[in-house]
Parts: C-alpha cells; structure tokens; sequence
C-alpha cells in the first residue's frame, strides 16, 4: 500500500511538469550573452527545456538561451547548431570529426593519447562537466573511452549516460553528485543489459528518468515492461519537455518523450 501510495503521488505530480510555477531554488550560475537560435523554448528563470531529438541526442536549453546537444554526430542532428556539443566515441552514432564550426564548446568525452578526457565548461547560466567511463572494444577495455556528462542548470543536474558499459563505482557516484534528471541508454544489449542499467538508475536514484538508445518500440517496451514495476511511467506525446526543481516528482518516474 505504501508503494502504490509513493507511485500515485510521484504520477501526479508528473502530470505538471510541462510548465510549472516558480522554483525557490536559484540558477546553478549567473547568466551571460549566448548564442542566438531560431528554434528556442520560452522559458522561466528557473525552467530548463529538454527535446528528444533521436538515438541518444537531447537538447538542453537553459532559460538564457544556451543549448547544449548530447552525443552530437553525423546522423541524428539538432535544427539548430548548439552552443556546446558532447560526444562519446563508442559508435559513430555518438560523435562527429566533422562538428560544425559555429559549436562555440565541443567536448569530446574520450581519451585522447594517454590523458583522460577533462571538461568543466561554465558557458552563460549552464554548467558542462564529465565524469569519464571505460568501454567495450574488439573484446578489450578501452579506458575512459565514455564520458558521463553533467548539466547543471536552472537549480537542476541532469546526466547523460552515453554510451554506458558497466554499473557505477563509488568513485564515480562521488563524482557525479545528486543526479534530478538521469538520460539512460535502454538498449539492454550494445550499453548495459537490463538489470545492470536497473541498478544504474537504482544507484543514481533520479527524480526523471528519460529513455534513450531504443532501436525500436520492442526494445523500448521490453525497458518499460521491467521498470513499471518500481517507478511510474508516462509516456508524452511530444519529443519536448520543461521541467523546474519545483514541480519534480517525490518518487522516481521514467517519462518517454515521443520520437520526433
């Protein structure tokens, strides 16, 4: 009775945020000048705005206007160029040697030569940082060849898991912080199987769960069919949602964005 209690609260609260009141809770940073875009969300000073653009690329605007773009590459490409770009080098879905040269920050979120990849980007009122990941290759580890990157924004830290190979050590959970929003790869095969991203989300404990890296609504629905157990699930109609600190839901939810 106590779970359904904590599901039924965490699913109404869901439901308001598309656009919410006020959070008490101020901007990570102070905001400067950004890029101008033609495609950007009107937001409120404490709002962040996050499109599903495909595979594993989000945008992330902050109410000043700078949008960064996750896992940036050839295929699968926002409409407009990004203030800041980060890729992971797993597939060539995950990153671009040809990113366009209006990206005032482009992140690489791998190793290059015998150095970690380091990045903490303050640009206008958004924060960028990583927290590198090792991966799978030809049978061997590739080192820091991931990157878990951090937004902080709007009072909010919002994590995108990249292209994710393996659960998450203390290290890493010291690194990362108190994830709102968790971007997790549902795939259960090229990333994580299922149950190592369950534990994932279950050692990260996000208020939002957004999924991404599905090939198709099987693969998607094999996800949400493992996870309805624990956390609610709402599925919404259009690729775009604001959130704000005010308005997150008291318990875990996983809300599907709509395929562009």
């Amino acid at each position: 009775m106590a779970r359904l209690i904590l599901w039924l609260l965490a699913f109404l609260s869901l439901n308001a945020l598309v656009r919410v009141a006020p959070a008490s809770a101020e901007a990570c940073q102070r905001p400067t000048a950004s890029l101008p875009l033609l495609h950007l969300a009107q937001l409120k000073s404490d709002e962040v705005a996050i499109r599903f653009v495909g595979h594993a690329t989000f945008t992330i605007q902050s109410p000043q206007g700078v949008v960064a773009a996750t896992d940036y590459n050839d295929y699968v490409r926002p409409r407009d160029v990004p203030t800041i770009a980060t890729m992971n080098h797993a597939h060539s879905t995950h990153y671009s040697l040809r990113p366009d040269p209006g990206i005032r920050h482009v992140l690489r979120g791998w190793t290059e030569g015998a150095v970690p990849p380091t990045h903490d980007v303050q640009e206008g009122d958004m924060r960028v940082r990583n927290v590198p990941t090792n991966i799978r290759d030809n049978g061997f580890t590739a080192y820091s060849g991931n990157s878990i990157f951090i937004f902080e924004v709007a009072g909010l830290c919002i994590a995108h898991l990249g292209h994710l190979h393996h659960t998450l050590t203390p290290e890493h959970l010291a690194a990362i912080g108190q994830v709102d929003v968790l971007m997790a790869p549902v795939d259960g095969s090229y990333t994580l199987d299922l149950d190592g991203m369950m534990e994932v989300i279950g050692q990260l404990q996000p208020r939002v769960i957004l999924p991404m890296h599905w090939f198709g609504p099987s693969t998607l629905e094999r996800f949400l069919a493992r996870m309805e157990t624990r956390y609610p699930v709402m599925r919404l109609p259009e690729p775009m949602i604001t959130l704000s600190r005010a308005k997150l839901p008291s318990w875990p939810a996983i809300m599907v964005l709509s395929a562009p």
